[in-house]
């Protein structure tokens, strides 16, 4: 019954989210907010909005080793299976100089992370400093999109559309766009405490840890919106958004999830943690440059490394 409910608790967490997203997308975008700012902050919050209600109901309940463990676990499985994956579908070819500069902004948002995790608990004064580098990353964001498009040839062609924000529609009508806000703000709550229930049970029954489960999972499934969107990029042949997508994701797990519930109460780091699970999200991270610094493509035999490099660490894990 315990998984049955955590599986419940996911679909309910999935759903809830793309409705909150699609909502509070169209009615940011009927407001006159401009597009650019949507993508770069409603849609980037909504599509880590499981993650982020998962680690606020998990300190609630007393097990914040499930919400670390999520936030570090998820980091993991972005890279090797979320990656991974889609290259056993079609290679991966980056080509956006962009994707670069979002990289190097994750791996310094993974080296502050690792910093304050190594100086002891998150608090209130982590999580300040890890939501004030999320602002400066952002407005560096917003900031060199402008410029990109201020200086572009053609500002018919390079301006963001209405069309091409994720969950727009420019068709939808008020009484839709309520029925999604109140599905996603009823719908994530409730998903998230079921998921989080579910698994502290499964954790007892098993004797592991709050953390493990975290690790595993509820990193997993928490990872499932990124993966669609990746395996649909890439059918698309859209590699750097597939890129993008992971790294984005990344950096707001590290940078506002933890920043937020840091806020929230304090998250202690568990030692199984730093002995080995944030070393394996920094390796990661680190080989995922080899694919974007290089530009080198992530091929059929790069899709198997990945996925059985993730298959062997959740091995490791138990």
């Amino acid at each position: 019954m315990d998984f049955l409910t955590a599986a419940v608790g996911l679909v309910v967490l999935l759903f809830a989210g793309d409705a909150l997203v699609r909502g509070a997308v169209n009615l940011s975008l009927r407001l006159g907010v401009p597009a650019l700012i949507v993508s770069l902050t409603i849609v980037a919050f909504g599509t880590s909005a499981p993650e982020f209600l998962i680690s606020i109901s998990a300190i609630h309940e007393g097990v914040p080793g499930l919400a670390l463990g999520n936030i570090v676990g998820s980091n993991t499985a972005n890279v090797l299976l979320v990656m991974g994956i889609p290259a056993l579908i079609t290679t991966l070819h980056v080509v956006d100089n962009s994707t670069r500069a979002s990289y190097l902004q994750m791996i310094a948002a993974t080296a502050l992370f690792t910093a304050l995790a190594f100086i002891g608990p998150f608090g209130q004064v982590s999580g300040l400093i890890l939501l004030a580098a999320l602002g400066f990353m952002l407005v560096h964001a917003a900031r060199a999109a402008r410029s990109h498009r201020a200086n572009a040839a053609d500002a018919a062609v390079c301006a963001m559309d209405e069309e091409d924000v994720e969950g727009a529609d420019p068709h939808m009508g008020w009484p839709k766009i309520i029925a999604f806000l109140v599905a996603g703000l009823i719908g994530l709550p409730i998903g998230a405490e079921l998921l989080v229930n579910a698994a502290t049970h499964i954790a007892q029954s098993f004797g592991v840890s709050d953390t493990v489960i975290g690790l595993t999972l509820v990193a997993l499934g928490t990872s499932l919106p990124e993966l669609a969107t990746t395996v649909m990029a890439a059918l698309r042949r859209q590699a750097d958004v597939a890129f993008g997508n992971v790294i984005g994701s990344n950096m707001f797990n590290l940078l506002g999830i933890i920043g937020v519930a840091s806020l929230v109460g304090p998250i202690p780091v568990a030692p199984e943690i730093m002995r080995f699970d944030i070393w394996v999200m920094i390796a990661s991270s680190l080989l995922l440059g080899v694919f974007v610094l290089r530009r080198k493509s992530i091929t059929l035999i790069w899709g198997l490394t990945l996925t059985a490099l993730y298959v062997l660490y959740i091995v490791m894990v138990f």
